[in-house]
Formats: structure tokens, C-alpha cells, sequence
């Protein structure tokens, strides 16, 4: 007997439909209203007996499916473009330790307006303001299109096997900003108001990768209002912003870097794609707040709390599709760098201290970083640089 599409959840409409509590005529392949407006027509899965809770709307019917997506594949095995089943992943035992006072993450939003023993002010160009407002809006066009990620999301995030339900929930709710429905507003905004609150109760109960999801989600949250609605027009934004450098101070404190990379050694491909992401997402948090503080006339300050840690690792490192691929670039990197990483502060002004010898070595280093980025990177260089100008 053939199976009902249907049986194994409550939600009678597709995922785009529920979410623009629009009627759903659940035709075979793709409904009506998603084929008209050229949306991607999906029904949600049964969730696990141990996944998240959805969040429902105001009735029944109307749900917002915002479990993680299911799969029929094998357990932990991440699909390659190719849809082979490369390698297993295992994020249980993470080795991971946070360098610097999480603490003072948390508070950041506090700097533009309170004087802060330490704080350093930093004054953007015009342009350097600008920049950084076109380039995160980038990255909310090409989520919202659905045409890719955030360069603070690593692929194996978006896999289906690994994926974690604030994260898949927030890839799925966002792309309702793509054609947004006249009169819809109201909806889209309660939605995204009902996703955060569920972020904001249960985020201290997750585990490392949970928070994680947790802090990159609301992270796209902030930047999708501030880009796509605007933040005078959302009564939550400011306490949004307040919430997510808590998020980001709780998943900070599980760990920014890996053991290994203090020892110097070659650290678990999980353990590191765990930090990186996180460091990654965390400085286009501040990159954020910069440009929120910039533009409302409020003096930007240097983030002067994350010394010390890496900068963004190479493009090779970054986008390695194997752990093969990854341990044989991880070696070459620790043959580059005998003396450590090429840190976040060596992008800021060069210390009055510094004598000519460092104020070369810290050329070469950044020159040989530069050799190897991603676009993330050159983007937080050209923002340092033409800031700094080092």
C-alpha cells in the first residue's frame, strides 16, 4: 500500500505555504502558489524522538515545521558533490578551550555607550562603512536566494546528516524574504520573532554544536532585518542584537580554539571546523555591531577582548571536501606558520613598541596569510587595512 506524504506530520501545508499562512492546494511534486512564484515546495519530515520541538504558530493548522530536515541516508556520513559518502564525522568529544574572557562578549553592545577601561576606539572611512554594509548584505541575498552560505557556515553544517535544527530552521525561514508576499509583513516578522524567543529559552540547554547553530542563526536573523525590513521598523532588533552577543558569549565559552592548536600540532578535522566556524561567525558579529554603532553616530571600538585569537584559516583548509584533503593541508600549514597562527590583532595598528625588526616580521606574516585566504578573509583585511592603514 502506498504511503500518504502526509502521515507523518500535523502540518497540511507546504513549508512556504505555512509560513506565509497562505492556502496550500498540497499538489503532487510542487503546489500551485510555490510554482507560480518559482519557491523551492517542501513538506516537513517527522523529527526524531530526540530532536528539538517544532515551534507552533497561534493554530494548529498553521504550523511552522522548524525541525532539522531528515534523511534516509547512513548515520554521520557527509555527502561530496558527487553524492558519494566520503567521510564520518563525530562531534562528541571535542577538544576544544576559550583563550580569552567570553565574558566581555557579551557586553560589547555597552562599549559604544559606557567608557570601558582598555577600549579602543576605532574611526571607519565613509566607504569602509559602506563596504562592509554591501558585503553582509551579500551574504543575506545569496542565503535568501538560496544560492549559498555565509562564509561563517561550513559546508558540513548544511549536510543534512549534520545539520542542526536552529540552523536548518533559519535556511528554511529566511528564504520567505525572497518574494515576500503584499501584507505579509505581519506574518514574516511573528514568525522570526517566535524562532528567536525559542533561540533565546533554550539556547544555555544545548549542547556545543547546538549553541553553535544557535549563534550563527540569530547572527543571520539580525543581519536578514537589518538588511532586508530595517531596524527602525522592527521593534525587537535592539534586544535581538543584545541576545545574540549572549549567544555568542555562551558558544565562546565551549571553546574558540582547539588544544592542539595552542600544542601545535594537528588538531581533529571536527574539533577544528568547530572553532573556526565559530571565530568566523564571531568576527562578522563585531564587523555587524561596527556598522551598527557607525551608523547610528556612535564611536566603533577595536575588539580589543578577542586578542589573540587566529584570524580566518585558508581558503584550502576551509573548503576541504575529505579528511584526507584536510590533515595533508593542515601539515603544510604547520610547516608555514613554526610560530604560531597568524593572529586577529596582527591586523590592527602596529604597537608603538614595536621595533623595525617586528614591524617587518609582521609584513611578512601578513603577506603570507594573504597568499592563502578566502574571500572572508581579504574582506576583514581590506577593512583593517584601509581602517588601521597597516
Amino acid at each position: 500500500m502506498k504511503l500518504n506524504r502526509y502521515s507523518t506530520t500535523r502540518q497540511k501545508s507546504c513549508t512556504a505555504c505555512s509560513l506565509a499562512k497562505a492556502k496550500c492546494d498540497r499538489g503532487v511534486g510542487c503546489c500551485t502558489r510555490c510554482s507560480q512564484r518559482g519557491l523551492s515546495c517542501t513538506y516537513p519530515q517527522a523529527p526524531p524522538s530526540d530532536s528539538v520541538p517544532s515551534l507552533a504558530a497561534a493554530n494548529d493548522h498553521d504550523e511552522i515545521a522548524l525541525e532539522g530536515p531528515s534523511s534516509a541516508s547512513p548515520a554521520n556520513a557527509i555527502l561530496s558533490p558527487e553524492g558519494k559518502y566520503q567521510d564520518v564525522l563525530d562531534f562528541s568529544n571535542l577538544e576544544l578551550f576559550c583563550p580569552i574572557n567570553a565574558d566581555s562578549i557579551s557586553n560589547r553592545w555597552l562599549n559604544s555607550y559606557l567608557a570601558i577601561p582598555g577600549q579602543k576606539a576605532k574611526n571607519y572611512p565613509p566607504s569602509i562603512t559602506a563596504l562592509i554594509r554591501r558585503i553582509l548584505k551579500s551574504y543575506v541575498d545569496a542565503a535568501v536566494r538560496g544560492r549559498g552560505v555565509p562564509p561563517f557556515l561550513h559546508s558540513s553544517q548544511t549536510m543534512t546528516t549534520y545539520a542542526q535544527a536552529p540552523l536548518s530552521t533559519c535556511l528554511t525561514l529566511i528564504r520567505i524574504f525572497e518574494k515576500p508576499l503584499p501584507g505579509g509583513e505581519t506574518a514574516t516578522m511573528k514568525a522570526l520573532q517566535r524562532a528567536l524567543d525559542a533561540l533565546y529559552e533554550e539556547y544555555e540547554t544545548y549542547d556545543d554544536m547546538t549553541q553553535l547553530a544557535a549563534f550563527q542563526a540569530c547572527l543571520m536573523y539580525s543581519m536578514i532585518v537589518f538588511v532586508k525590513v530595517g531596524q527602525v521598523s522592527v521593534p525587537f532588533f535592539r534586544q535581538t542584537i543584545v541576545e545574540l552577543q549572549k549567544l555568542a558569549c555562551c558558544s565562546s565559552r565551549q571553546g574558540l580554539m582547539c588544544i592542539a592548536e595552542q600544542q601545535r600540532t594537528r588538531p581533529t578535522w571536527e574539533s577544528w571546523i568547530v572553532v573556526e566556524s565559530k571565530r568566523r561567525a564571531v568576527f562578522t558579529m563585531y564587523l555587524f555591531d561596527s556598522l551598527l554603532s557607525a551608523q547610528d553616530g556612535l564611536p566603533t571600538m577595536l575588539g580589543t577582548e578577542l586578542q589573540g585569537l587566529p584570524a580566518p584559516a585558508s581558503r584550502m583548509l576551509w573548503r576541504a571536501q575529505t579528511r584526507g584533503e584536510w590533515e595533508a593541508e593542515y601539515n603544510i600549514h604547520l610547516v608555514d606558520w613554526p610560530d604560531g597562527d597568524f593572529r586577529i590583532d596582527e591586523l590592527w595598528p602596529t604597537p608603538a613598541d614595536l621595533d623595525e625588526a617586528g614591524i617587518l616580521d609582521r609584513r611578512v606574516r601578513s603577506e603570507r596569510w594573504l597568499e592563502s585566504v578566502d574571500e572572508f578573509g581579504t574582506f576583514m583585511y581590506a577593512v583593517t587595512s584601509c581602517t588601521h592603514a597597516t
